[in-house]
């Protein structure tokens, strides 16, 4: 049979240490979940501010079940648009200050159609290179050339927008870097934007809920919601729920209705999913102080960390890395921590670079400070157990050293 070698390439998987398998979760995703049958601190979940589980969101989840269906029944262009998608776009325009929003069904498909929409043939996409893989497939998917700038490199980006000759459509970018924890320097991108005349995307995928005034994101905390062109965000993490939106001014969101593929060709998000985010969103405007909770969180678990020996210095967000390097090592202190009742989660190429493999660690508002506190003693001795010295570990600005360059203008 010709094609892929199945069997062999499995094989290989293994022997790298890059074989990947579904882990079952029992219950709720709170701060605590019982794992392939073993009760464990959670410390890898996206629901950040814990609203996946919460009470409200459920009810109005369930409700929406009752009264609109499971299903939305078609795409947004057809019979799919409920009164509820719209809800909750006129919501989300009005947290983020904009003046309309677009539902998507879900990060990776509002990043494909945003930057497929906004550049085309002959054109040239700027791209940080820790973006998210949906931005990079965005990239494929809109036949323009893409120029890759080392990570939150201004010169680089600088020097890339002077050899693109007014070719330029878009300089794309994560706020918060999901591998990383650290935050993008968007005042300096928009201010190269505007000297270049580009447009600015930015994915606030890990942002929004989780900095920023009231959890309004980055690009709030930096002031310039009025200077990037469209920010992409997800219902699917700090707001617990599933599928994603884009805010930008009207015409642009016209366009993006009449251009943007994935939304076009995708079902419209699902009634239960849309009025769970909008709950989880009206939490979030009631009661900001989850956002402070889990800002406190971030850094207690950084402080019992750097009480272990880890290097936690470049992360400021409640993203933060562990770098051990060797792929079968890093699986082995994940393994460890697991029998010791802490899932830190290993994540190896091709999500991260060659090399510098490592357990990402996602704090959430609803752990207390003494769970933090034992999930770091516990990854410290796991980390021992295995042979690997939390000192030895590559700061995280020396892993991105390793990562190769992608592309070039």
């Amino acid at each position: 049979m010709s094609g892929v070698d199945v069997e062999r390439r499995l094989e290989e998987l293994q022997d790298l240490g890059l074989y990947r398998r579904l882990r079952m979760t029992s219950g709720p995703q709170g701060p605590r979940v019982v794992l392939d049958g073993k009760p464990v601190l959670l410390l890898c979940s996206n629901n950040y501010l814990g609203l996946a589980d919460h009470p409200r969101v459920r009810e109005a989840a369930a409700d929406a079940a009752m009264r609109w269906g499971v299903g939305a029944g078609g795409s947004r262009l057809v019979s799919g648009t409920m009164r509820i998608h719209r809800k909750l776009e006129e919501r989300l325009a009005a947290f983020k200050g904009s003046e309309a929003a677009l539902l998507f069904g879900s990060g990776y498909l509002a990043n494909m159609g945003v930057v497929s929409a906004l550049a085309g043939d002959g054109e040239i996409v700027f791209s940080d290179e820790l973006n998210h893989a949906s931005i990079i497939d965005g990239c494929r998917l809109s036949r323009a050339r893409t120029f890759v700038y080392r990570h939150n490199d201004m010169d680089h980006l600088a020097w890339g927008l002077e050899r693109a000759e007014r070719r330029g459509a878009l300089i794309v970018t994560d706020s918060v870097f999901s591998m990383d924890g650290d935050v993008a320097p968007l005042g300096e991108i928009v201010e190269l934007a505007r000297r270049h005349r580009v447009r600015v995307a930015v994915d606030e995928a890990h942002g929004v809920g989780c900095i920023g005034p009231g959890g309004r994101g980055a690009v709030h905390e930096a002031g310039l919601e009025r200077e990037v062109d469209v920010v992409v965000g997800t219902l699917g993490k700090a707001l617990g729920s599933y599928g994603a939106y884009a805010t930008c001014d009207r015409e642009l969101a016209r366009y993006l209705v009449n251009t943007a593929r994935p939304f076009i060709f995708s079902t419209a998000p699902p009634p239960p999913s849309v009025a769970g985010a909008l709950a989880a969103l009206e939490l979030l405007i009631v009661e900001p102080r989850r956002v402070e909770r889990l800002a406190a969180n971030s850094a207690a678990l950084r402080d019992e960390l750097a009480r272990e020996g880890f290097d936690v210095s470049s992360s400021t967000t409640q993203i933060v890395p562990l770098v051990i390097g060797d792929a079968t090592q890093a699986m082995a202190i994940c393994e460890q921590a697991i029998e010791h009742g802490v899932f830190a989660q290993a994540i190896r190429p091709p999500t991260v670079a060659e090399g510098t493999s490592r357990l990402r660690l996602a704090v959430m508002a609803t752990h207390s400070r003494d769970e933090l506190r034992e999930a770091a003693r516990v990854l410290g001795r796991a980390a021992l157990k295995t042979g690997f010295r939390p000192g030895d570990g590559l700061p995280v600005a020396a892993a991105r050293d390793l990562a190769p360059e992608r592309a070039a203008a």
